[in-house]
């Protein structure tokens, strides 16, 4: 039945003291920044925001069911889930059904706070994700072209972002109007300690319609359902969500798990392994579909696409019982990846790991595989085959499902002597995915460019005696620093070579791998100083790896850079052509 509404407020109070929880069937958070102050933006304009769906769970039915508390201070990386709650044995309580993603929004605005990877930090470093909370520019006015329609600007920033001295800014802390107790009176006195007379108004207005929207207005209005079994609300949770933009099928998907698994809990446990694979090495961006479409395709069942006859009952009973070989196979094969030096800003198919997965999977292996010299070729093999794969285009696009059907038929058949990269290869090939590269595609390999994510990749495959299991940098061998304007006419390079130079500047074939500190050390320093330093009088020692990185070539001033790049670039397209043929 439909309930009066209530105040943001009231409703965050019920939040607060847990009568109103999450079901485990509800998904994570999944709103970005912009979306929650497009929400305080529509609220503040008197825009409706949509019913919500609850259900109402009986005291004797409460302690039956797992629950989950919204998340408050949201941190990408360390606290991105909604907490598991405990059991509330004999006492009634509301489930969100449909409305998460909106409280959250409001529960993270108001009371929490939102941490996010900042673009170009690696995820281990802990100055990637500055705490920001929701603030509202009080003096902030709508430009008359603005097609979205924003009339109010709420923003994340950090404290001291907020506290900058500027005239034509006045952050307000949103979360401040819950502790307003006079609302008129101390918003107006908040407003004049901070700005002149003659911008009183303007914020005063702004701030008392916050605190109308927040404290005052009956704005969340629910229908709940009171049925008590578990499938009915999963029923209702799936019809209310599955034409959702936000929604991935895969949380659907996992919600159904979640009511069918019987001694484990599907959520938390998919949850946790997603982070802990997401922290090995630099760190990767693998996510639950991920793990469940791992799930199916190393516990044999069917196909691996995510159809919900492949989620049926008898399946999810398959999978759980699979759940610890899965679990442990993906971290292993997550750290052999690493092991040949992929993180996230280089791994660009996940689904590229499923087969190594499977693989692994089936032959039990465990960590000693990672080190025995045993399986050195076999490792090898591995990833000479993932790169491949990944510098192929296309491979890893559409039409997934019975490609990777057909690939856990063809190892499962043709594992015992080792990685089988010929009858995965004849597989992919069937499905018209060969791994065959033409004189073209060797082209434009040879002409990649350092910004491009494959980049590593390549050079890993050319340069395969470099021991990857430490942090590797892709290292200009003319550094990049000498190839402004100033420098290189400084240099004595004519005006009409120049933008060539600082073309072929970033291409493969000035390009090497060189591990991170003697990156940092070699510095802005010329190839042939910077070799001179490395190995001293070992000139047997330089010799071998310049003949290795195919530097032999490599002059003493940047004048002769184009000569030693177009011969460089022939022996790299060589290499290439070596390592993937035609």
């Amino acid at each position: 039945m439909y309930q009066p509404g209530k105040t943001i407020e009231k409703t965050l109070e019920d939040i607060h003291r847990h009568k109103l929880v999450l079901p485990a069937i509800q998904r994570e958070f999944v709103w970005n920044p912009d979306q929650i102050c497009r929400l305080f933006d529509s609220i503040m304009q008197g825009y409706p925001f949509g019913t919500f769906l609850y259900w109402k769970v009986a005291s004797e039915n409460s302690g039956k069911f797992k629950f989950y508390d919204f998340v408050r201070d949201y941190h990408q990386r360390d606290n991105p889930h909604c907490p598991p709650l405990g059991l509330f044995p004999d006492q009634e309580l509301t489930a969100v059904l449909d409305g998460q993603q909106r409280l959250t929004a409001f529960n993270i605005g108001l009371k929490g706070s939102m941490a996010r990877k900042l673009p170009h930090k690696w995820w281990n470093n802990p100055d990637a994700f500055p705490i920001t909370r929701l603030h509202l520019d009080l003096l902030w006015q709508p430009d008359d072209e603005d097609e979205v329609g924003t009339k109010y600007r709420f923003a994340f920033i950090t404290e001291n972002q907020a506290n900058a001295d500027t005239d034509d800014e006045c952050w307000f802390p949103v979360g401040d109007i819950l502790v307003m107790t006079d609302a008129g009176p101390a918003i107006l006195r908040w407003v004049n300690e901070r700005l002149p007379q003659d911008k009183v108004d303007i914020a005063f207005a702004s701030l008392y319609r916050l605190y109308e929207v927040i404290r005052k207005d009956g704005l969340v209005t629910c229908y709940e359902e009171d049925d008590q079994e578990l499938d009915k609300a999963l029923q209702i949770f799936i019809r209310m969500n599955d034409g959702g933009t936000l929604l991935s099928h895969s949380d659907l998907l996992l919600s159904i798990a979640v009511a069918q698994w019987v001694d484990y809990d599907a959520r938390e446990e998919i949850h946790k392994l997603v982070d802990q694979m997401n922290r090995i090495g630099l760190g990767f961006s693998f996510s639950q579909d991920l793990v469940l479409k791992a799930g199916l395709m190393l516990s044999d069942i069917g196909s691996v696409g995510f159809r919900v006859d492949n989620f049926s009952r008898e399946n999810m009973a398959i999978f759980e019982k699979e759940w610890e070989d899965v679990r442990h196979t993906l971290l292993l094969t997550v750290q052999l990846i690493s092991s040949y030096g992929f993180s996230g800003q280089n791994l660009t198919a996940h689904n590229a790991i499923l087969p190594i997965a499977y693989y692994l999977h089936i032959r039990e292996f465990r960590e000693t595989y990672l080190t025995n010299r045993q399986f050195q070729g076999d490792r090898e093999k591995i990833r000479s085959w993932l790169v491949r794969s990944l510098l192929k285009t296309g491979v890893w696009g559409s039409g997934l499902d019975t490609l990777l059907t057909d690939l856990r038929r063809a190892i499962k058949d043709n594992s015992d002597g080792g990685f089988p990269t010929s009858e995965i290869q004849e597989t992919m090939a069937r499905k018209g995915r060969q791994l065959v590269f033409d004189e073209e595609e060797i082209e434009d390999l040879t002409d990649m460019r350092y910004s491009d994510r494959l980049t590593f990749a390549l050079l890993s495959l050319i340069f395969p005696f470099v021991d990857l299991r430490n942090l590797f940098h892709i290292d200009h061998i003319f550094p990049s620093t000498r190839f402004s304007d100033r420098q290189l006419r400084n240099s004595g390079v004519p005006e009409e070579e120049m933008q060539v130079y600082q073309d072929q500047r970033d291409r493969l074939a000035n390009l090497q791998l060189l591990q991170g500190a003697k990156n940092i050390e070699k510095g802005a320093k010329m190839p042939v100083e910077w070799l001179s330093a490395e190995f001293g009088h070992n000139r047997e020692g330089e010799s071998e790896y310049r003949r290795l990185h195919l530097l032999e070539d490599v002059p003493d001033a940047i004048t002769n850079f184009g000569e030693f790049y177009e011969l460089r670039r022939a022996k790299v397209k060589q290499r290439i052509t070596d390592c993937l043929g035609r």
